[in-house]
């Protein structure tokens, strides 16, 4: 079975799929004489570069290079991974690895969190969804790489490293000192029965024993006699695509869509239907969402939202939806390459666009303001304290779903 991964906040296929990938019949394309005349410009440049250049130029790192500037150029999730980057990331995907525990994405040209995960140094530390990292141990991150900004967050545990965050709408400059450690993701947490009878359970990642552990947590809360849940996918980066199918198809009838894919060619086409033969459908849901809800959480809440499954509170999700389809090449390199993208039930599009909840609730007074991407040239001499972040506030969306839930309940109760 191909098995999907969002990785990074960023949809790929696993090594499994990559096998498939690697052994599929490719596309039947003509030729056209114009790529043969770039090819030979191509050839030139190389052959001016090897020959002409003041110092030698290994043919390799050349290649790499082009190749790096060919793929980066598509679009900002494409990438050309060189051998150690491609192991790095396949290594990545097993859920443990040394760092801070933060999902990454570069947004509006900035650095920017798109969510710490729980328990991690990130999380301790108070980073929340859209704090722009403008330096990572003092060198600013402008015009830095995905890749590299990862790279540089890692490193061996116990070591520390020094982030320069700016949250908005504060506009305030603060240095955040981390200590590097093994990241361990619970992907279910925090299941817990809430007064009047109200559930609520935490997804923080989708995982591949996910689903299993929220059907235990779900019926534990059933056997409880829950009449109502929450559902917090809030800071949730996303995970493997299976499982998020999986969570979403709990809550919905048997055969209805949950996601489809649209690519260039129709073996992208995919679609993705609820399979469970006993979902629960026997209580009123609030799905939380916010601006670190990414790829496989928003595929959750779109569908559930699409079909009136549950009542979506919170503020638009991160807007992450496009599918790389890694391909490995012979050298041991690979090409990580945007194939496809993901739509709602309905046929909304979430790369770009992100899911709007039902009921806008933001956790601060006021909205966020969007800082325009110049940030840097306005930061740079400025001063700025070495201190933690300040924690957010009290969790207002939470008191906002039990109240609406709460609502529900008396009038169902009302209409007899």
């Amino acid at each position: 079975m191909m098995r999907r991964w969002v990785a990074g906040g960023l949809i790929v296929m696993s090594a499994a799929a990559v096998a498939w990938a690697a052994t599929a019949p490719a596309p039947k394309r003509a030729v056209k004489d114009e790529t043969y005349a770039q090819l030979e410009l191509f050839t030139d440049a190389l052959g001016i570069v090897q020959t002409e250049y003041v110092d030698d130029a290994a043919p390799q790192e050349i290649i790499y290079s082009a190749i790096e500037g060919m793929i980066g150029a598509l679009d900002r999730h494409s990438q050309f991974l060189r051998p150690d980057e491609y192991e790095e990331m396949r290594v990545e995907t097993k859920g443990q690895f040394g760092g801070l525990g933060v999902e990454i994405g570069i947004k509006e040209g900035l650095l920017t969190v798109v969510a710490p995960i729980d328990g991690t140094p990130a999380d301790a530390a108070g980073l929340e969804p859209g704090d722009r990292i403008v330096k990572i141990d003092g060198q600013f991150t402008r015009g830095i790489s995905l890749h590299d900004a990862v790279q540089k967050l890692r490193g061996k545990p116990g070591s520390r490293v020094v982030l320069t965050i700016l949250r908005e709408p504060e506009d305030a400059l603060t240095d955040v000192i981390l200590t590097r450690a093994i990241v361990k993701i619970q992907s279910v947490k925090d299941a817990r029965l809430l007064d009047e009878k109200i559930g609520y359970v935490r997804i923080a990642e989708f995982q591949e024993n996910t689903a299993q552990d929220l059907e235990q947590a779900l019926a534990a809360l059933e056997r409880e006699g829950m009449a109502a849940l929450v559902l917090d996918l809030r800071r949730n980066p996303g995970g493997l695509l299976d499982s998020a199918v999986a969570v979403a198809e709990k809550f919905l009838p048997k055969g209805v869509k949950v996601v489809f894919t649209r690519g260039r060619h129709e073996d992208q086409n995919l679609e993705f239907s609820a399979q469970a033969a006993q979902p629960h459908l026997g209580f009123p849901m609030v799905v939380l969402v916010d601006n670190g809800s990414a790829s496989a959480s928003e595929i959750v809440a779109g569908a559930l939202q699409d079909h009136k499954r549950a009542i979506l509170l919170g503020v638009k999700t991160f807007g992450k939806g496009s599918v790389q389809t890694v391909i490995p090449l012979k050298d041991g390199s690979a090409v990580r390459l945007t194939t496809s993208k993901y739509y709602t039930p309905s046929g909304r599009a979430i790369h770009g666009e992100g899911i709007i909840p039902d009921v806008v609730a933001d956790e601060r007074d006021e909205p966020a303001e969007t800082k325009p991407p110049d940030v840097f040239e306005r930061l740079e001499q400025r001063e700025h304290p070495e201190q933690p972040v300040k924690p957010k506030a009290a969790d207002r969306q939470l008191r906002r779903a039990i109240d609406l839930l709460r609502g529900i309940d008396v009038y169902r109760a009302r209409q007899g």
